[in-house]
């Protein structure tokens, strides 16, 4: 694990959004979604969701890489997936101090800002943990 974290999202960025790779969803996540947007849990999964039998992600648009990300940034911000919360303290980034290097070079906010307190991070990548356990095993 990288030691001394640094970041702070920069206005006007959506390169997370810009990568390649779905956002997987908890329950918790599509019903948040859904009331945000107005809609029944039902139909906001019926547009959006693409479940499998132990997961759910969100749809990939033909020519974009998300639904909800529009040019000022994310449409659904304040009701935003815990993945894209969690974000870059994703168990998987922060074991590794190249995957934390490697995600440096898109993500500008990594080494900017204040230092991040280890347990605030890994609380964060407990959180991903807990909510897509067979990810994570």
């Amino acid at each position: 694990m990288t030691k001394d974290l640094r970041f702070e999202c920069q206005p006007g960025c959506i390169e997370c959004c810009r990568q390649q790779g779905f956002v997987y969803l908890t329950q918790a996540d599509l019903e948040r979604a859904a009331t945000f947007l107005g809609l029944k849990p039902a139909a906001f999964e019926r547009k959006y969701v693409y479940r499998t039998r132990h997961r759910m992600r969100l749809r990939v648009p033909r020519r974009a890489n998300c639904h909800f990300l529009h040019q000022g940034g994310c449409g659904i911000h304040p009701a935003k997936p815990s993945q894209c919360y969690a974000f870059p303290f994703w168990p998987e980034l922060l074991g590794s101090r190249r995957a934390w290097a490697k995600t440096a070079r898109y993500c500008p906010g990594i080494g900017q800002g204040p230092l991040i307190q280890i347990a605030t991070a890994t609380a964060q990548a407990e959180e991903m943990r807990q909510g897509f356990p067979e990810q994570y095993r």
